[in-house]
């Protein structure tokens, strides 16, 4: 019997040192002030808004690109300024549109789904507006 007690204690306590040596291992792993590794790049959030001329010029770049979407959409003006919304918006509909019309081309010749010029053209207008996330 005390063979038994002893052994049950033994093993909680060295499932609890287990438990104190990997806690402070994996909070480390997750941890909130993460730091860029070197050669990464550092995601910066969205302005809350755009200027028209910018919306518009990225709007252009897409439509000469060959996105229908952004040839369809209106230019903005007689505004100061328009919500970061509408840019990313017509962002995402044209990668979604020049993905599908990509979509048989070889791997080779494609990258994030899409060809290398229509590629160019999102990045571009994404930079333009600066948008980092759509």
């Amino acid at each position: 019997m005390k063979l038994t007690v002893r052994t049950g204690i033994a093993a909680a306590v060295a499932v609890g040192a287990l438990a104190v040596a990997v806690a402070p291992a994996s909070a480390a792993v997750g941890g909130g002030d993460a730091r860029a590794a070197a050669g990464a790049h550092a995601v910066v959030p969205n302005p809350k808004s755009i200027k028209p001329a910018a919306y518009n010029q990225a709007r252009s770049i897409l439509a000469n690109a060959g996105s229908q979407t952004a040839a369809k959409s209106h230019p903005i003006h007689g505004k100061d300024d328009v919500p970061v919304g509408y840019g990313t918006s017509l962002l995402a509909a044209s990668r979604d549109e020049f993905r599908h019309t990509d979509r048989k081309l070889p791997a080779k010749q494609k990258k994030s789904g899409m060809s290398i010029p229509h590629y160019n053209a999102i990045h571009s207008a994404a930079k333009v507006m600066g948008i980092d996330r759509w």
